[in-house]
């Protein structure tokens, strides 16, 4: 009788298959086995890219004239620490009574070469292979992922970018890592008085590096200018308007060089001759010229996917990106939430259609369950098809992050930081079915005759009229909760409510003050053009220009998905969609790379990255040798050609034909540089930034 064999990435997900497919047979060593079915697993990579001594063992030694090594044929290995599963795994691949073999690996480019690998290594010939493709664990995905299985054969062309990108990192890591170790080893060796240095250098990691390293040394050359802001305090004792002086049309210091932008002089005489040029009016008071009601609107944000996640959670909780990949890896494996190494932050018009079912689930999720209810009752989620939070244009391989609505009895074994990410991915995905968070904004202008001049002071107040989305969106406990957040403007732990409303709240730095005051909200609302308004005093306030900030851990991984750009505007970042460094698989794991090798440092509590001094002298060398390697839209292009391989719309020949020839070429042009010694000069700039 014949078999049908299902192959996992790990054994926790064999399981679920087990249990979907009501396998109950005998339980082997690495495998489950009924009647009519067989449920194996991978334990991650089985196989991986062997060493350049496997080609030719005089290449274990490291030498420049072996350089640059580009093998026509690649080989590979079974990787020694889980060759037992290997061979457990290749024997039922080729057993004769298994005649239909089930891909069910992850969902995605790396879980695609996963299998290939091992097909490959496993000489698998004349069997049918169908590809399982799946969004998330429940049984009833698990089901329909196998009653909807492809032909493998439909995915040669992801196949196809998985080996490019294989091929890609290992020649880059080869070359490269042995070329600038070699040339330029023993100059840092000497430097740092150590034995023996060895240059890690990658295609996504170099580029990260240089992203950290360059925001460093902009905030060290950033040279703080002050400047000075006038204020005038307007109205009487039961009602008074703080307003800000700018040098408008009208003033005496209209687009005067002494004015650092419209709002403030560089120096502070200039704002004390204002103030004292101002005191000596009579009578001392303003006149209202303006009062603008404008009704603002900020939508829900758009769903997570893994990137904004990872910077929530950084911003939120402190944890790494690496460590909220695992955590979100364990609540998709334990049922809870959707695949979520995913780059979309919307859904498909399938998924839109079944959506009650998410919801439903929901119910019996504590205290978020009351809105689940509350959305289901009003039948808010009906119209979502035609909402932004559906676009199947946007989704290549898996949709944003959600909540399934099932696996709620693994909900109450969360512990800590486990219920708390959950709680987040459910909080944003509840949000899209409640309407806007609508505010009231009042823009005034109060001017003061002062001879032939006038001079405005602008005031702004924020009210919010209608909380809609925000009374979900809001985490408890956070230092600033959603609806704060969202009245502020401000970027803060509830994962940017405010910022993120889809193009109508962009109005962060305005300076509106919010204000829930009742007594003052009644003098405001009785408020008329042209009303008189006794000057009470002037004040000067000091500032200065602030420098960049340092990268985060979740920041870095927002500017890696946006070519090196640290975006903000989700609708700016949409734009340059699929242009990012790395995948949302693989950038949790090269920063990783990046603090455990040392060349940054991730300070645990506040998950700020900053560079080490090893990594600073990396940067130096690669930008005197292999300059393009630290050019984020260059490796963001790269990566865009893997895309298109995956498309269909370039060939493997193609990639690898210009892979091979950007390899050689900054090979051969490193080999010719005689520029060691030149780096010393760079050495001791950076250096003096890290003495003790």
């Amino acid at each position: 009788m014949s078999k049908s064999l299902y192959i996992t990435e790990k054994p926790s997900v064999a399981q679920q298959f087990a249990a979907a497919l009501k396998i109950s047979g005998r339980r082997a060593d690495g495998y489950i086995e009924s009647d009519d079915a067989i449920v194996t697993w991978c334990v991650g990579h089985l196989i991986t890219m062997s060493y350049p001594e496997a080609y030719d063992p005089a290449l274990k030694r490291w030498s420049l004239s072996t350089l640059p090594f580009l093998p026509k044929t690649f080989k590979y290995e079974v990787i020694g620490s889980v060759s037992k599963q290997f061979r457990t795994v290749s024997g039922l691949l080729n057993r004769p009574d298994v005649d239909t073999i089930y891909i069910c690996t992850d969902s995605g480019r790396e879980g695609e070469y996963i299998y290939r690998l091992v097909d490959q290594m496993a000489g698998v010939h004349g069997k049918t292979r169908k590809r399982v493709w799946i969004d998330s664990q429940t049984e009833e995905e698990i089901l329909r992922g196998i009653r909807e299985a492809k032909d493998w054969s439909e995915y040669d062309n992801l196949a196809a970018s998985a080996y490019l990108r294989a091929k890609e990192d290992y020649l880059m890591g080869i070359n490269f890592s042995r070329l600038l170790t070699l040339k330029y080893g023993p100059s840092i060796s000497k430097y740092l008085h150590t034995d023996r240095t060895v240059l890690s250098v990658g295609r996504v990691m170099t580029c990260v590096l240089g992203m950290a390293v360059r925001r460093e040394r902009e905030i060290r050359e950033f040279v703080k200018t002050p400047f000075y802001r006038v204020v005038g305090s307007f109205g009487d004792e039961s009602f008074r308007l703080e307003g800000e002086w700018r040098a408008a049309a009208g003033s005496r210091y209209f687009q005067s060089p002494l004015l650092y932008k419209e709002n403030g002089f560089k120096e502070r005489k200039h704002a004390e001759e204002l103030i004292g040029r101002l005191d000596a009016v009579r009578p001392a008071e303003g006149i209202l010229t303006k009062l603008e009601k404008k009704r603002e609107v900020k939508n829900p944000p758009l769903l997570y996917n893994l990137a904004e996640l990872q910077n929530d959670c950084s911003k939120m909780f402190k944890i790494s990106p690496d460590e909220t990949l695992k955590i979100v890896q364990e609540l998709y494996e334990k049922k809870l939430v959707t695949y979520p190494r995913t780059d979309a932050r919307v859904l498909s018009t399938a998924v839109a259609k079944e959506i009650q079912k998410n919801l439903s689930g929901l119910r019996s999720a504590g205290a978020l369950g009351v809105f689940a209810g509350e959305i289901l009752e009003n039948g808010s989620y009906r119209g979502l098809a035609k909402t932004r939070y559906v676009n199947d244009k946007q989704i290549t391989d898996h949709y944003a992050i959600i909540p399934t609505g099932q696996g709620l009895g693994a909900l109450r074994s969360l512990k800590g930081l486990s219920a708390s990410v959950y709680e987040v991915i459910v909080r944003r995905f509840l949000s899209i079915f409640y309407p806007p968070a609508v505010y009231r904004k009042y823009s005034l202008e109060i001017q003061m005759r002062e001879g032939e001049y006038t001079e405005t002071f602008f005031a702004g107040y924020r009210v919010l009229e209608e909380e809609g989305y925000l009374k979900v969106a809001s985490v408890p406990g956070r230092k600033k909760n959603g609806r704060e957040q969202a009245k502020t403007g401000e970027q803060t732990d509830d994962g940017r409510a405010a910022a993120e409303d889809g193009g109508s709240g962009r109005e962060k730095d305005d300076g509106a003050v919010q204000t829930s005051d009742p007594v003052f909200l009644e003098h405001l609302s009785v408020l008329k053009k042209g009303a008189v308004l006794p000057l009470n005093g002037l004040t000067i306030k000091e500032g200065e220009t602030s420098p960049p900030k340092r990268y985060t851990s979740g920041s870095m991984i927002l500017a890696m998905e946006n070519a090196g750009q640290l975006i903000e505007d989700e609708e700016l970042r949409a734009q340059i969609k699929g242009s990012g460094i790395g995948t949302s698989a693989t950038r949790a794991e090269i920063l990783k790379k990046l603090v455990n090798i040392k060349y940054l440092a991730l300070n645990g509590r506040t998950q700020v990255i900053t560079p080490t001094l090893l990594g600073e002298m990396v940067f130096d060398t690669v930008n005197a040798s292999i300059r393009q390697l630290l050019n984020p839209e260059l490796t963001a292009s790269w990566e865009k050609g893997l895309t298109y391989v995956a498309e269909g719309s370039i060939t493997s020949d193609e990639y690898m034909e210009k892979l091979e020839k950007f390899v050689a070429g900054r090979t051969y042009y490193v080999l010719k540089l005689r520029n060691q010694y030149d780096l010393r000069t760079a050495f001791d700039a950076a250096a003096v930034n890290y003495k003790k």
